[in-house]
């Protein structure tokens, strides 16, 4: 009897999917529970296990085609195949056949003499002829290789390199011991290293592989990226604001404590966690921050689930740390880490991606300066972390190299002001040069 396999319920408002993967070929044998296909859907991938132990017995519904919730991908037969299978082949045993005891036997070593057994079958005069062909076959070997070697650093001693060729191919990082010369007796001129820099790039791989250009077709979540990212842009008034702050502090407490925090909680301490902690403190002063608009009412949340962006090979994902007021510095790092292995993975379920109220994206990781993030619907505000760069920094009347980060808060300008943004920014700017104030919460 076949056992169906069926696309299962894939989360809130999700209706359809993409069958992305056949994991098992038609005919391979799976057991209960194990993933046999993997769908793409809008948000995360969904691989669906196996509902029995048997045989991958039909494919309904081939990779890239669309399927609903309830539809069936293909069925599972029992598994037949030790019934199918007839008796066994009894082989008889055959013992080796000895070798004659007047054959003839040549060993070889690399660090001995050939040797040949004399045989009553083998005149004496063809063994010895055989001796003295190999020996000279060797002493051929060794010539080769003694002139081989002789002649190598000879051709690149003989070389000659005029100064402006040998400064031109020094700062290019040109070997020389490749360039022919096309001066006097072969001297090498400054003409021949700028003919060579001068050559022709060969194409890249990819353009041989693909030809000029290649179509591939977009994945669902892509899709989404981009329908969503552009519904921020026509549906909010997006504005963003900008500040740096002076990273200092933070890097001095981390590298400070940094190995004692791995050691008590497994995991290591990271920028992140001081963001989190800056963003809840000023997201509990400026509510409208963490609000968002329903119809013709202002909400504002209470809570505060922050949504840490992830870029994974598939694309951009954004799963939710939730009442990050009540964790802590080691809870919130456990927590990016796990979520980020998930996203990383294609392991991030739907659940993970819902309920976000503020979103904090990190271009730095990337070597980002400066960017101004896109909202996050139906959020009102989205920080974009950068790189950390020293700096000349005036302290106190005189000039100082920090290590500076500038900081971007994009808003939606319909429910929050310039000077709540502004503000907001500011507190996150004092919480990360004072970090002492995060455990004070003030």
């Amino acid at each position: 009897m076949a056992e169906k396999i069926t696309v299962p319920t894939l989360g809130e408002s999700v209706t359809e999917a993409t069958v992305s993967k056949w994991l098992k070929s038609q005919g391979e044998k799976v057991v209960i529970d194990e993933p046999i296909v993997e769908l793409e859907t809008d948000k995360v991938n969904v691989e669906v296990p196996a509902p029995s132990n048997g045989v991958l017995g039909s494919i309904e519904v081939k990779e890239g085609e669309t399927v609903n919730v309830g539809s069936l991908l293909g069925t599972i037969s029992e598994n037949q195949t030790a019934n199918r299978e007839g008796p066994r082949e009894i082989k008889s045993y055959n013992p080796p056949k000895k070798e004659a005891k007047n054959e003839l036997k040549l060993f070889d070593d690399d660090k001995k003499k050939t040797q040949i057994k004399k045989t009553k079958n083998i005149p004496q005069e063809d063994i010895l002829l055989l001796n003295e062909e190999k020996k000279e076959d060797e002493s051929l070997i060794l010539k080769e290789v003694y002139e081989e070697k002789k002649k190598t650093p000879k051709t690149i001693i003989e070389k000659k390199v005029s100064p402006a060729a040998r400064k031109m191919a020094s700062e290019a990082n040109i070997d020389l011991g490749e360039v022919e010369g096309s001066g006097k007796n072969g001297i090498i001129l400054k003409e021949d290293i700028m003919s060579l820099m001068g050559s022709k790039p060969a194409p890249s791989e990819r353009k041989i592989k693909h030809g000029p250009e290649e179509r591939v077709k977009m994945t669902r979540l892509r899709l989404t990226i981009a329908k969503r990212l552009k519904e921020a842009q026509e549906n909010a008034a997006m504005l963003t604001t900008f500040n740096e702050v002076d990273m200092s502090e933070v890097i001095s407490m981390r590298n400070r404590y940094k190995e004692e925090f791995q050691n008590k909680y497994g995991v290591k301490l990271g920028f992140m966690s001081f963001f989190v902690k800056s963003c809840v403190i000023g997201l509990k002063n400026f509510p409208a921050i963490n609000s968002e608009i329903q119809g013709d009412e202002v909400v504002y949340k209470n809570y505060y689930n922050i949504s840490i962006a992830v870029g994974t090979e598939r694309g951009l994902v954004v799963p939710v740390l939730r009442e990050t007021d009540e964790m802590s510095f080691a809870d919130i790092e456990q927590e990016i880490n796990i979520l980020g292995q998930k996203a990383r993975s294609g392991k991030i379920t739907i659940e993970d991606l819902q309920g976000g109220t503020f979103t904090i994206t990190n271009g730095g990781i990337y070597g980002s300066m400066l960017s101004t993030p896109i909202l996050n619907p139906p959020q009102s505000a989205v920080l974009g972390m950068h790189n950390i760069v020293e700096r000349p920094v005036v302290v106190k009347g005189s000039v100082e190299v920090r290590p500076v980060m500038y900081l971007a808060l994009s808003y939606d300008h319909r429910i929050v002001d310039g000077k709540e943004a502004v503000s907001f920014l500011k507190i996150i700017k004092e919480s990360l040069e004072q970090p002492k104030r995060l455990f004070l919460n003030i």
